[in-house]
């Protein structure tokens, strides 16, 4: 595939969903995606819900917050970011979805909620879904770039509006928040000695807390559905494209073909392959090549060396590095061969190790030019 491929997702969608095992590069290459977004003239946000706050490192910003923020660049468009605050934002859904004010406050104001809206296993994945969602229909960017977790968080990422979905439809929750003399009668009836079990191990007012909660939840139910609903067809839409970021070591190509396994069985493609951190190959097409003080020593280059022993010497060991960097490099490409035909006919863009780690814009830039074609090696 050629470098436009790349190109075009960046110009032509609306939403990017970087996915991948940790220690890749994953969030570098968000940001630098969303980085050539801005060189394109659009309006593009880049969130993460990675914890370790790499991304507002990359964007040489001390902090980011979980309302975007606008970072300064020489592009014709505009680069925003933040990360995402899982607490702030389901507060925000709560309050969206209460009928009044004081409905909202008896949510937020509980114990039960305080701790469910930040420890809930798959809470964090759901509210990035909705972060999402409330950024496409409402902040006004042409692109938004996503960031997300490690792969198997990821796979919770992709799957939280239908555990949210299937958590509602459930027959216990549902009783709990039936307003009728029905629900009554079923509490004092048929959960009461349950509850009275359960209040034994974890206390009384632990149980108070929770049938609190869902009373105060009820009604409510329906917006949250509907809304993981739209996020679910969001997802699925043309204008959504997943883009993969791995590196060439074998476990992380395997954590890369696992993902994009789950991803197809979701009946969604992987749209572009990033393989981050590749040796140089020294081949003749490749434009690498080694130098030594005296001169300069191609490929194929196996001719004595006239000098001083300690220049043949050092010449020698310059070509015994090479070869084993071409060799490393090859197992490389072999490594991620299998993952490049699994994702075929997505483009496939390669990054080399650089001297230097990012952490600013102009090394953002340069992570860019390599995945859009204008620095060595380009897309394949």
């Amino acid at each position: 595939m050629s470098v436009s491929s790349l190109a075009s997702l960046v110009s032509g969608r609306e939403i990017i969903v970087c996915c991948g095992s940790g220690g890749v590069g994953k969030t570098t290459a968000a940001a630098a995606v969303a980085v050539e977004g801005a060189r394109m003239g659009r309006r593009t946000c880049v969130v993460t819900i990675d914890p370790a706050r790499r991304l507002a490192d990359a964007l040489g910003l001390r902090s980011l917050t979980n309302t975007p923020r606008r970072v300064e660049g020489d592009w014709p468009g505009e680069l925003w970011a933040l990360m995402l605050d899982t607490k702030g934002t389901f507060d925000d859904l709560v309050v969206r979805y209460a009928h009044d004010p004081q409905q909202a406050r008896g949510i937020l104001d509980n114990r039960l909620y305080r701790n469910l809206s930040v420890a809930l296993s798959g809470t964090q994945e759901y509210m990035a879904m909705e972060k999402l969602y409330e950024l496409h229909e409402e902040g006004g960017f042409d692109l938004i770039v996503v960031d997300t977790p490690p792969t198997r968080s990821a796979l919770d990422f992709l799957s939280a509006p239908r555990r949210l979905t299937r958590f509602l439809d459930n027959r216990i929750f549902r009783l709990l928040v039936m307003p009728t003399r029905a629900y009554l009668r079923a509490v004092s009836v048929a959960t009461q000695a349950f509850l009275r079990t359960v209040a034994k191990v974890v206390g009384a007012e632990m149980v108070s807390d929770t049938v609190a909660f869902f009373k105060a939840f009820e009604g409510m139910e329906q917006g949250f559905r509907n809304r993981a609903d739209r996020v679910l067809e969001l997802l699925s839409q043309r204008s959504t494209a997943f883009l993969l970021v791995a590196s060439p070591r074998r476990d992380a190509v395997d954590e890369a073909l696992f993902f994009a396994e789950r991803l197809g069985r979701s009946h969604i493609a992987v749209q572009g392959l990033i393989v981050n951190r590749l040796h140089p190959r020294f081949d003749a097409g490749s434009g690498a090549v080694s130098s030594v003080d005296s001169g300069r020593v191609s490929d194929s280059d196996t001719r004595p060396v006239a000098g001083t022993g300690d220049d043949a010497r050092a010449l020698d060991a310059l070509r015994a590095n090479r070869d084993e960097l071409g060799a490393m490099a090859e197992r490389e490409e072999g490594h991620f061969a299998a993952l490049a035909a699994q994702v075929a006919p997505a483009p496939v863009a390669r990054v080399p190790f650089l001297p230097a780690d990012v952490h600013d814009l102009e090394g953002l830039a340069v992570i860019a030019d390599h995945l859009f074609g204008r620095g060595q090696p380009a897309v394949a």
